[in-house]
């Protein structure tokens, strides 16, 4: 069964209904301007469900001014059982998990519908970040936004990674495929993406556009990088590798940034190192040219180095985090142990 129609209970064909699910925890300040985009599509929701991951901010009060439906979980467990509780209560045809950070631009519902009509090998269209941030607050969520935008555009087509912050799918796939890992508050979409990809496959799409509201203060940016990147080389480097699969990073941009950082503390102390660092700077501005070339279209000229700037200090976060997470795979057991228990 396509998702063009579904069989009523007359017997005639209808146009497949969607169920927007929304997992929640404590994004108050963004989650009227998500459920707001929700109410201007072009191609209205059957059903708006918020799956509030026990939240202690008011973002209950804020959902309960939408028409939607709010499921309250009595203690937080995760994006994952969020996304599943809400999936479970679901009566569309069609899922859309959407993050509630983000506002989807009029038309993304019903591309998405159109998108998996046309093509029924599809178990999962998903879509790319706006250019401009869902909320303007500094350089650092300019930063995130631009590069958010630049790398998913890039990856537009098909390809073996599914991100759920803008996904549409076929319910009857998800039931099939099964929910989210329960246990897994990060990487989960690159483990959901394994298990989904080997039965079906995804597209990410340009026709479904979500503005974000990324995390605008340094420090918190890049501990969640570091956080995230933990769990590249144990879980995510075997997905990485597949054809197609989508890197927000090159390899090669990591390690000219990790070399860069690494050696000018000696290269000061030691003039003659001076060209390690160097090189390794001039390395990494290389790594991605059309990201810089995009950022000086987007913001202009003056805001390149700044962008270079927290760039660098992403990748030697990543890279660090990277290193962190494979010790810890080594002698932490429990690290990640659902994942492993699924070899990925």
């Amino acid at each position: 069964m396509t998702a063009s129609s579904v069989p009523a209970a007359d017997g005639a064909r209808r146009s497949p209904r969607v169920s927007v699910v929304i997992p929640n925890y404590n994004y108050a300040a963004t989650l009227g301007l998500c459920l707001a985009s929700l109410a201007a599509q072009t191609l209205p929701a059957f059903e708006v469900i918020v799956s509030d991951d026990a939240s202690t901010d008011n973002s209950v009060e804020v959902a309960e001014g939408f028409d939607c439906r709010v499921l309250r979980a009595p203690r937080n467990g995760g994006v994952s059982m969020a996304r599943n509780a809400g999936a479970a209560a679901a009566r569309g045809d069609i899922l859309f998990f959407l993050d509630s950070d983000q506002a989807l631009a009029p038309d993304a519902l019903e591309n998405a519908v159109q998108l998996l009509s046309e093509d029924p090998r599809l178990g999962c269209v998903h879509g790319i970040i706006a250019a401009e941030p869902l909320v303007d607050d500094g350089p650092v969520e300019w930063y995130r936004t631009l590069h958010a935008h630049h790398w998913r555009l890039k990856g537009v087509g098909p390809t073996p990674t599914a991100y759920f912050a803008a996904a549409a799918m076929p319910r009857a796939v998800f039931e099939e495929v099964g929910p989210f890992e329960p246990a897994l508050r990060d990487s989960e979409d690159v483990e959901y993406s394994e298990r989904l990809a080997a039965r079906y496959g995804i597209l990410l799409t340009d026709r479904i556009v979500a503005a974000h509201d990324e995390e605008h203060r340094l420090g918190r940016m890049l501990r969640e990088q570091f956080r995230r990147a933990q769990y590249l080389l144990p879980f995510a480097a075997a997905h990485r590798r597949r054809p197609g699969a989508l890197r927000a990073n090159s390899e090669l941009g990591v390690v000219a940034a990790l070399v860069t950082v690494g050696t000018a503390p000696l290269a000061v102390l030691v003039p003659a190192l001076m060209p390690l660092p160097a090189l390794g700077a001039v390395t990494f501005a290389a790594a991605d040219p059309s990201l810089l070339a995009f950022v000086r279209r987007k913001r202009g000229i003056g805001f390149l180095p700044l962008f270079v700037g927290l760039h660098l200090l992403v990748n030697v976060q990543i890279a660090l985090g990277a290193a962190t997470g494979w010790v810890r795979s080594r002698f932490d057991r429990d690290f990640g142990a659902a994942l492993g228990a699924r070899g990925v």
